[in-house]
């Protein structure tokens, strides 16, 4: 196929932007509208001025093993619905980003897709992010994958009688990667597929390099609110941070040294961005998982990206050149978005996904 040439040695599949469709890819590969060109008008669009669908949830509350809570919010196909050949629907959980929600535009472009499809959907809030402050000191942070390891095994227990996939992006995305790796093949007896989009699996580089230029940009829009959250939990508990340093940090390294780092068991900004980094424990995935990547991506420069030698034969590796940060943006303005076709067709390993049917037998 044209590409890059694959190492030998290792079955892992790696897609570029040129590369013909593989026998498990029917959806085109991605390629950006030529009216929204560039890695930050990619990203910054699609978050932005994109359409979105309107989605309803119902939302419901676990409690944590630690005395915590977290807001999930559920999709859930029509009763008049159903799935030709299929048994109970399978389930989609979603991981969102760094200050995320069930709201962010992929999960309300996903979770559309997932009703349309006849499957079923949760978007499952990290600790602080459904709305409403959590309890403890702590929040969530890029390598939690204990917090990802009791979530999908409670899912699990759950849904035992259906497919269970999951899908994390950006910060979601290598915490799902992150227990992927360290669960090995254990995780094969809680989820079926997996796939992370957009994750920064290299957190040294991404967030250096979300300290410089018009990447500062999307540091103050993330510091708005973790700043304001982690002050919030400063008036609780008064004796976890020096509030003054917090209010001065203008880089995500100067938050993660004074608050993440310290509140979750690491010991300063270095140790927990390297720490939880899952580029290395991609070579022990054993779930089948789809790891896509845009080349432009802003949040992570192309050369971090891990190639075929760095991953395991369960690993899909997908790195379009264009696609910004969980942007991909496709067609003619205004857009829709390509992710959910490719990862629910991911999902479904037969690729036999169609339209659901009607009770009276029609699509």
């Amino acid at each position: 196929m044209i590409g890059f040439p694959r190492k030998r040695g290792n079955p892992a599949r790696i897609t570029y932007h040129l590369s013909l469709i593989t026998p498990q890819q029917a959806t085109a590969p991605y390629r950006a509208p030529l009216w929204l060109p560039g890695g930050h008008a990619q990203t910054l669009y699609a978050a932005l001025a994109m359409p979105r669908a309107r989605v309803t949830y119902r939302r419901e509350r676990w409690d944590t093993p630690d005395g915590d809570f977290i807001d999930l919010d559920w999709v859930e196909q029509d009763r008049g619905l159903r799935i030709e050949g299929r048994g109970e629907a399978p389930l989609v959980a979603l991981f969102h980003g760094l200050e995320g929600s069930s709201r962010s535009h992929y999960a309300v472009a996903l979770m559309t897709a997932v009703r349309r499809t006849g499957w079923r959907g949760v978007a499952v809030h990290f600790r602080g992010c459904s709305g409403e402050p959590n309890r403890l000191p702590r929040a969530y942070h890029s390598g939690d994958a204990q917090e990802i390891e009791w979530i999908l095994r409670r899912l699990r227990a759950q849904n035992s009688g259906a497919p269970l996939f999951a899908v994390g992006v950006s910060l979601g995305g290598n915490a799902l990667l992150k227990w992927l790796g360290e669960t090995g093949a254990s995780a094969m007896t809680v989820v079926d597929r997996a796939a992370a989009v957009s994750a920064p699996v290299n957190l040294m580089i991404s967030g250096d390099a979300l300290g410089t230029g018009f990447n500062l940009i999307y540091t103050r829009n993330f510091l708005m609110t973790l700043k304001r959250k982690a002050l919030d939990k400063h008036a609780l508990y008064p004796d976890l941070f020096d509030a003054a340093r917090l209010r001065a940090a203008s880089t995500l390294r100067e938050f993660d040294d004074l608050v993440t780092a310290p509140l979750h068991g690491y010991r300063n900004t270095d140790d927990y961005w390297t720490r939880a980094s899952s580029k290395p424990g991609l070579r022990d995935v054993r779930v089948p998982t789809l790891v896509l990547n845009a080349r432009n991506d802003p949040f992570l420069p192309a050369s971090a990206l891990p190639g075929a030698g760095e991953v395991s034969a369960a690993v899909t590796l997908e790195q379009p050149e264009q696609g910004g940060h969980v942007g991909f943006v496709t067609g003619p303005f205004p857009g829709t978005s390509w992710l959910p076709q490719r990862v629910l067709e991911f999902f479904d390993a037969q690729n036999q996904l169609q339209p659901p049917i009607n009770a009276d037998g029609r699509r």
